[in-house]
């Protein structure tokens, strides 16, 4: 399965939460080199999503991004499915 379909997967599992706002973050010119792939706000917790095929891991940069983000007090995780995102909302649910 292509990273493409895993997030369109994930994209779809978001939109059924009440409690969420989420959007793909697009790549290109305009945006932020190493920005995880989904954002989403859960009952106000900053949560993203690093969406990677199974083997695949991130970059350096996106390694970095992340860092800041947990420095930041922010939620990151790297998945490969609708189930690995489905665990972390669970925590952030039951916070």
């Amino acid at each position: 399965m292509a990273e493409r379909d895993i997030v369109r997967k994930i994209r779809a599992y978001l939109a059924t939460i009440p409690a969420a706002f989420s959007w793909k973050e697009h790549g290109g010119m305009y945006g932020t080199a190493g920005i995880p792939d989904v954002i989403c706000c859960i009952r106000g917790r900053f949560v993203a999503f690093e969406v990677k095929v199974p083997g695949n891991k991130p970059t350096a940069l996106q390694a970095s991004v992340h860092r800041k983000i947990r420095n930041a007090g922010g939620i990151i995780a790297v998945v490969c499915s609708v189930d690995d995102v489905k665990a972390v909302i669970k925590e952030v649910l039951e916070c």
